[in-house]
């Protein structure tokens, strides 16, 4: 995995601030975050073996967070350090989990191709290479295709969406992993897609690279499209919901974890979706995080409802 590695600074209010507004709050608290960071630990946890190529700062969060990686499990020569601050995201949640996120990327801005010297050959690991959109496009682009040089799955969450949007990048990659609003900004849609027209959105996405699409949609599960198979994969009812932070990053570790073991679309979208019901349970976007354990069990409360393929 390539991505970003961040302190989550958390703020809790009773409802999200609207444009240009102040809400108080209740007692600030500190997570480890970073959706590169919270995708390597879900794989991981999930049970796989994970190198993580990331880039945190020389302050003691950065030294922390490298710490706390490890002690995961997480293979350790992946884990840098550059001069600087460490990436920090400033997060509200509403009483009802729902959060807005601004990210200072700090030394995840650094993660180019250049900066890590001679150590490029730490991206040519695993057999699927998942990554996100908040260190720079051309770290992601030579990952992915380092990637396909040596027959591994790309699974990219397009998250952040850049403008325009990243073409090469779709190109090369196998399965495309946004939500709605992702799907939206990628086909240039400015207002949110409605339930029914994530299938639609789905192929759309296809046509551009990607041989497969999958739809994360909160709480009706994910929606999954390839050339072969389509449809839902829906949560168990009844998921108790403290705080949605990282729960599509739950997901995307999930199903990346499932893809490099050799499962289908339809299971790998099935154990994604255990695993983000879970996530939801506590606060913070790794605290949450299950085990494979709870994700198995779990899973048999998941359901497939399978659509018409194309």
């Amino acid at each position: 995995m390539v991505g970003s590695a961040n302190l989550d600074i958390v703020v809790p209010v009773e409802r999200l601030p609207g444009p240009g507004e102040t809400v108080l709050g209740g007692a600030r608290r500190e997570f480890w975050g970073g959706k590169g960071a919270n995708q390597a630990l879900a794989a991981a946890r999930a049970g796989g073996r994970v190198r993580f190529v990331c880039f945190t700062g020389s302050d003691p969060a950065g030294a922390a967070c490298r710490k706390r990686l490890a002690a995961e499990g997480i293979e350790r020569k992946g884990l840098l350090a550059a001069e600087g601050p460490t990436g920090t995201a400033l997060i509200v949640v509403n009483a009802r989990g729902g959060n807005q996120i601004a990210v200072a990327p700090g030394a995840n801005a650094l993660l180019t191709p250049a900066r890590p010297r001679g150590r490029l050959p730490l991206l040519d690991f695993g057999r699927a290479v998942l990554a996100q959109l908040e260190v720079p496009l051309a770290t992601v682009r030579e990952a992915f295709r380092r990637a396909k040089r040596r027959g591994a799955i790309t699974i990219l969450n397009p998250a952040p969406v850049p403008s325009p949007a990243p073409e090469e990048l779709l190109a090369l990659t196998d399965v495309l992993v946004p939500n709605e609003s992702e799907a939206a900004a990628l086909l240039g849609r400015k207002a949110a897609l409605r339930p029914g027209e994530l299938h639609r959105a789905a192929r759309r996405l296809r046509e551009r690279g990607p041989r497969a699409v999958v739809v994360t949609a909160g709480e009706r599960g994910a929606i999954y499209s390839s050339g072969a198979e389509s449809g839902w994969a829906e949560p168990p009812a009844g998921v108790r919901v403290v705080d949605t932070t990282g729960a599509g990053d739950a997901f995307c570790g999930a199903l990346a974890l499932r893809l490099a073991e050799g499962a289908g679309l339809a299971d790998a979208a099935r154990f994604a979706v255990a695993a983000a019901s879970l996530s939801v349970g506590k606060a913070g976007a790794q605290e949450g995080l299950p085990r494979r354990g709870e994700i198995l069990r779990a899973l048999r409360r998941v359901s497939l409802r399978p659509i018409r393929a194309g």
